[in-house]
């Protein structure tokens, strides 16, 4: 597994678009993927239903899915796509975006 220390690692893929959230916010904050949980992160289906997000983008035949979907964690704006690739981009004070961090799962 790529360290979370090193974003020039290529990133491995993960099993499931929730899990490669959580290990993207991982990364870019710079822990290890099992410290992203309460009380120091929330949730995350506080903001997103995972088992919704899950199942939009994994389909029995092995599809890819079209999908985008965006939402906002822990101060970052999150994107997964239908092609398996996971962003997270730092939310400036201003609002707008900047540092994106990628990660990718299984379709």
């Amino acid at each position: 597994m790529s360290s979370a220390s090193d974003p020039s690692s290529p990133p491995e893929r993960a099993a499931v678009p929730t899990q490669a959230v959580i290990e993207a916010v991982a990364a870019r904050e710079g822990v290890d993927v099992t410290d992203v949980e309460p009380p120091a992160y929330e949730p995350l289906y506080t903001v997103v239903d995972p088992a919704a997000l899950d199942r939009l983008f994994l389909t029995p035949s092995g599809a890819r899915s079209n999908a985008c979907v965006t939402f906002e964690y822990e101060g970052y704006e999150v994107a997964v796509y239908g092609d398996g690739h996971v962003d997270v981009t730092e939310r400036s004070v201003t609002g707008e975006t900047d540092i994106s961090f990628g990660r990718s799962f299984e379709g």
